[in-house]
């Protein structure tokens, strides 16, 4: 008899987690977006707590995470999602609560909210997708874009006498009281996918222990917004981001 574990006597490796809906995605070609939709849902789906998550998805480029991700969405206004994410924890404290931003809505407009809702020490998740651009609208400079980096609004590159210098918000979250754990990853190879499950399922871990914010940094690219092919866009970004945006823990909770 044909076991269920294999078609056509060829064994099945890999499947669609049921966290994640069979739905076409809209990102670009070489985005990092779906790589971390999909180890987002595989945690969710492994842990069993499918039915106790809840995610907030603000403007952005993840703008439709609520068409991909099967698990209980709120839409945010644009910057927003953290504060949204704290309403809803500490109205159903027992719900593992996280949001999903991208360095435009995290960074800029949301800074006030991001710094006060670590600060606060409040018991979510707080994923942030660093592409140092904007990539939703036209490829703008955004606060995380480096010095030197070419944009729509920075044709000639990010002067810091101009535009001023990167804004490495992730270093800010690690110097909160409210920060418990705070780590920067990327998806850019297979190892370093396997790291971000890793840093995700501690996270969620994490939460009912109620010490605070857990925060992730995932460093990726923006084929689209940086002109760039997907295998270009992934050597850019290890040449002159990483340098900036340093992979690896930035704070993890003291061992008794």
């Amino acid at each position: 008899m044909e076991s269920a574990a294999t078609t056509n006597h060829m064994e099945i490796v890999y499947e669609r987690p049921v966290t994640l809906t069979d739905t076409p995605m809209h990102y670009c070609p070489g985005c990092g977006h779906g790589v971390v939709h999909r180890v987002l849902m595989e945690v969710i789906n492994e842990m069993g707590i499918q039915d106790r998550t809840v995610g907030v998805a603000p403007v952005g480029c993840s703008v439709f995470a609520y068409n991909y991700m099967n698990v209980d969405m709120q839409e945010a206004a644009h910057g927003r999602a953290s504060a949204v994410a704290t309403g809803i924890k500490r109205v159903l404290p027992e719900k593992y609560v996280y949001s999903y931003q991208g360095d435009g809505d995290l960074a800029a407009i949301g800074t006030g909210e991001t710094i006060h809702t670590v600060n606060r020490g409040e018991n979510i998740l707080m994923i942030f997708i660093n592409n140092a651009i904007y990539g939703m609208t036209g490829g703008q400079m955004a606060p995380t874009s480096i010095l030197g980096q070419v944009t729509s609004t920075t044709p000639y590159g990010r002067k810091s006498d101009l535009n001023g210098f990167p804004l490495k918000i992730t270093d800010l979250v690690t110097q909160l009281p409210g920060a418990y754990y705070v780590t920067r990853q990327s998806v850019h190879t297979a190892a370093a996918v396997r790291k971000l499950k890793k840093a995700i399922e501690a996270s969620f871990k994490y939460q009912p222990l109620k010490k605070g914010t857990c925060f992730i940094e995932v460093v990726s690219n923006c084929p689209s917004g940086w002109k760039m092919t997907p295998i270009e866009a992934n050597a850019w970004m290890e040449k002159n981001m990483f340098p900036l945006y340093p992979i690896g823990d930035l704070k993890v909770p003291k061992q008794n």
